[in-house]
Protein backbone atom coordinates (compact mmCIF):
# COMPACT_ATOMS: atom_id res chain seq x y z
CA UNK A 1 0.00 0.00 0.00
CA UNK A 2 1.73 3.37 -0.76
CA UNK A 3 0.37 6.85 -0.50
CA UNK A 4 0.06 8.98 -3.26
CA UNK A 5 0.03 12.74 -3.56
CA UNK A 6 -1.22 13.95 -6.79
CA UNK A 7 -0.51 17.72 -7.25
CA UNK A 8 -2.63 19.85 -9.84
CA UNK A 9 -1.03 22.82 -11.44
CA UNK A 10 -3.89 23.75 -14.11
CA UNK A 11 -5.88 26.82 -15.01
CA UNK A 12 -7.93 24.78 -17.06
CA UNK A 13 -10.29 22.90 -14.63
CA UNK A 14 -11.74 20.07 -15.94
CA UNK A 15 -11.00 20.65 -19.32
CA UNK A 16 -7.49 20.02 -18.22
CA UNK A 17 -5.68 16.77 -19.82
CA UNK A 18 -2.80 17.63 -17.09
CA UNK A 19 -5.38 17.20 -14.83
CA UNK A 20 -7.09 14.40 -16.71
CA UNK A 21 -3.39 12.38 -17.59
CA UNK A 22 -2.99 12.62 -13.72
CA UNK A 23 -5.93 11.14 -12.37
CA UNK A 24 -4.97 8.15 -15.43
CA UNK A 25 -1.19 8.13 -13.68
CA UNK A 26 -3.56 7.63 -10.19
CA UNK A 27 -5.77 5.19 -11.79
CA UNK A 28 -2.86 2.72 -12.70
CA UNK A 29 -0.85 3.37 -9.78
CA UNK A 30 -4.02 2.11 -7.50
CA UNK A 31 -4.04 -1.15 -9.70
CA UNK A 32 -0.81 -1.89 -9.01
CA UNK A 33 -0.88 -1.36 -5.41
CA UNK A 34 -4.28 -1.95 -4.21
CA UNK A 35 -5.37 0.07 -0.94
CA UNK A 36 -3.44 2.70 -1.59
CA UNK A 37 -4.49 6.74 -0.58
CA UNK A 38 -4.60 9.55 -2.51
CA UNK A 39 -4.23 12.75 -0.92
CA UNK A 40 -4.68 15.58 -3.80
CA UNK A 41 -3.94 19.46 -3.96
CA UNK A 42 -5.03 21.92 -6.42
CA UNK A 43 -1.94 24.28 -6.46
CA UNK A 44 -4.40 26.98 -8.08
CA UNK A 45 -7.20 26.98 -5.86
CA UNK A 46 -5.46 27.12 -2.89
CA UNK A 47 -3.63 29.85 -4.17
CA UNK A 48 0.09 29.46 -2.93
CA UNK A 49 1.75 33.39 -2.15
CA UNK A 50 4.90 34.03 -3.87
CA UNK A 51 7.64 34.20 -1.31
CA UNK A 52 8.02 37.15 0.63
CA UNK A 53 11.58 38.77 2.16
CA UNK A 54 10.12 38.18 5.57
CA UNK A 55 8.96 34.51 4.91
CA UNK A 56 12.31 34.04 3.58
CA UNK A 57 14.31 34.92 6.07
CA UNK A 58 12.02 32.99 8.58
CA UNK A 59 13.03 29.88 6.54
CA UNK A 60 16.94 30.04 8.62
CA UNK A 61 15.78 30.67 11.90
CA UNK A 62 15.57 27.76 14.79
CA UNK A 63 12.31 26.40 15.48
CA UNK A 64 12.47 27.47 19.11
CA UNK A 65 13.26 31.05 18.10
CA UNK A 66 10.51 31.79 16.29
CA UNK A 67 8.21 34.02 17.33
CA UNK A 68 3.94 33.44 17.16
CA UNK A 69 3.94 35.63 14.21
CA UNK A 70 7.13 33.82 12.63
CA UNK A 71 5.37 30.53 13.05
CA UNK A 72 2.51 31.20 11.68
CA UNK A 73 4.17 32.72 8.29
CA UNK A 74 6.09 29.48 7.52
CA UNK A 75 2.97 27.52 8.48
CA UNK A 76 1.73 26.85 5.19
CA UNK A 77 5.67 26.10 3.83
CA UNK A 78 5.64 23.22 7.06
CA UNK A 79 2.42 21.79 6.07
CA UNK A 80 3.34 21.20 2.07
CA UNK A 81 6.37 20.29 3.58
CA UNK A 82 5.13 17.48 5.64
CA UNK A 83 2.32 16.60 2.88
CA UNK A 84 5.27 16.27 0.64
CA UNK A 85 7.99 13.93 3.35
CA UNK A 86 4.43 11.76 3.87
CA UNK A 87 3.91 10.73 0.34
CA UNK A 88 5.42 7.45 -1.48
CA UNK A 89 4.49 8.53 -4.94
CA UNK A 90 4.20 12.29 -6.38
CA UNK A 91 2.33 12.60 -9.23
CA UNK A 92 2.09 16.57 -10.73
CA UNK A 93 0.59 17.69 -13.33
CA UNK A 94 2.56 19.89 -15.35
CA UNK A 95 1.19 21.82 -18.38
CA UNK A 96 3.39 23.65 -20.51
CA UNK A 97 2.77 27.30 -20.41
CA UNK A 98 4.57 29.74 -21.94
CA UNK A 99 7.70 27.45 -22.16
CA UNK A 100 7.69 26.79 -18.52
CA UNK A 101 5.46 25.71 -15.59
CA UNK A 102 2.72 27.64 -14.35
CA UNK A 103 3.39 30.14 -11.15
CA UNK A 104 1.50 28.13 -8.85
CA UNK A 105 3.74 24.54 -9.11
CA UNK A 106 6.97 27.08 -8.84
CA UNK A 107 5.41 28.85 -5.58
CA UNK A 108 4.63 25.46 -3.95
CA UNK A 109 8.66 24.16 -5.01
CA UNK A 110 9.78 27.47 -3.61
CA UNK A 111 7.91 26.72 -0.23
CA UNK A 112 9.18 22.98 -0.31
CA UNK A 113 13.03 24.17 -0.67
CA UNK A 114 13.84 24.53 2.70
CA UNK A 115 17.63 24.08 3.71
CA UNK A 116 18.04 21.66 6.12
CA UNK A 117 15.06 20.02 5.65
CA UNK A 118 14.92 19.44 2.24
CA UNK A 119 17.91 19.67 1.31
CA UNK A 120 21.18 20.48 2.66
CA UNK A 121 25.06 20.85 1.62
CA UNK A 122 27.69 18.97 2.49
CA UNK A 123 31.85 18.72 1.98
CA UNK A 124 31.08 17.45 -1.44
CA UNK A 125 28.10 19.53 -2.38
CA UNK A 126 24.38 19.66 -2.36
CA UNK A 127 22.42 16.80 -0.81
CA UNK A 128 18.55 15.97 -1.33
CA UNK A 129 16.87 14.64 1.72
CA UNK A 130 13.73 13.91 0.13
CA UNK A 131 14.66 10.52 -1.00
CA UNK A 132 12.73 7.33 -1.86
CA UNK A 133 10.13 8.66 -3.17
CA UNK A 134 8.81 7.84 -6.93
CA UNK A 135 8.11 11.00 -9.28
CA UNK A 136 5.31 11.00 -12.12
CA UNK A 137 4.64 13.74 -13.90
CA UNK A 138 1.78 14.60 -16.61
CA UNK A 139 3.21 17.33 -18.56
CA UNK A 140 0.35 18.61 -21.18
CA UNK A 141 1.29 20.74 -24.65
CA UNK A 142 -0.40 21.80 -27.55
CA UNK A 143 3.02 21.48 -29.49
CA UNK A 144 5.16 18.72 -30.00
CA UNK A 145 8.35 19.32 -27.30
CA UNK A 146 9.88 15.84 -26.95
CA UNK A 147 11.79 16.15 -29.95
CA UNK A 148 12.06 17.95 -33.08
CA UNK A 149 12.58 22.21 -33.41
CA UNK A 150 9.99 22.35 -30.42
CA UNK A 151 12.38 20.41 -27.52
CA UNK A 152 14.81 23.37 -27.34
CA UNK A 153 11.96 25.54 -25.96
CA UNK A 154 10.40 22.48 -23.50
CA UNK A 155 11.59 24.15 -19.63
CA UNK A 156 8.99 21.92 -18.07
CA UNK A 157 10.35 18.17 -18.07
CA UNK A 158 14.14 19.21 -17.60
CA UNK A 159 13.83 21.92 -15.09
CA UNK A 160 11.33 19.58 -13.04
CA UNK A 161 14.21 16.73 -13.30
CA UNK A 162 16.92 19.36 -13.02
CA UNK A 163 15.28 20.46 -9.36
CA UNK A 164 13.23 17.99 -8.03
CA UNK A 165 16.61 15.71 -8.15
CA UNK A 166 18.32 18.28 -6.70
CA UNK A 167 15.83 17.52 -3.35
CA UNK A 168 16.39 14.01 -3.37
CA UNK A 169 14.06 13.10 -5.91
CA UNK A 170 15.43 11.82 -8.76
CA UNK A 171 13.30 9.05 -9.56
CA UNK A 172 11.40 10.55 -11.95
CA UNK A 173 9.30 9.57 -14.65
CA UNK A 174 7.37 12.07 -17.56
CA UNK A 175 4.49 11.35 -19.62
CA UNK A 176 3.41 13.66 -22.22
CA UNK A 177 0.12 14.47 -23.64
CA UNK A 178 1.36 16.52 -26.78
CA UNK A 179 0.56 17.96 -29.75
CA UNK A 180 -2.49 18.58 -28.34
CA UNK A 181 -2.99 21.54 -30.77
CA UNK A 182 -1.25 19.95 -33.54
CA UNK A 183 -3.59 18.97 -37.16
CA UNK A 184 -2.91 15.62 -37.35
CA UNK A 185 -1.80 14.85 -34.21
CA UNK A 186 -4.22 15.95 -32.18
CA UNK A 187 -7.46 13.32 -32.45
CA UNK A 188 -5.16 11.00 -30.51
CA UNK A 189 -2.51 12.80 -28.91
CA UNK A 190 -4.26 11.83 -25.17
CA UNK A 191 -5.41 8.34 -25.67
CA UNK A 192 -1.60 7.80 -27.06
CA UNK A 193 -0.24 9.80 -23.27
CA UNK A 194 -2.40 7.28 -21.70
CA UNK A 195 -1.46 4.51 -23.50
CA UNK A 196 2.17 5.13 -22.28
CA UNK A 197 1.86 4.99 -18.87
CA UNK A 198 3.84 2.62 -17.08
CA UNK A 199 4.23 2.31 -13.01
CA UNK A 200 7.46 0.88 -12.17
Amino acid sequence: MKHILHLKSSIQGTTSYSIKLGHAIVEKIQDKYPGSTLEELNLVDIDIPHLTPEVLRTFFIPGDLLTVEEKESIRLSDDLVKQLLAADIIVIGAPLINFTIHSSLKAWIDHITRAGITFGYSETGPVGKVTGKKVYVAMSSGGVYSEGPGKANDFVAPYLKAFLGFLGMTDLTVFRAEGLKVPGIKDYAFDKAVESIKIT
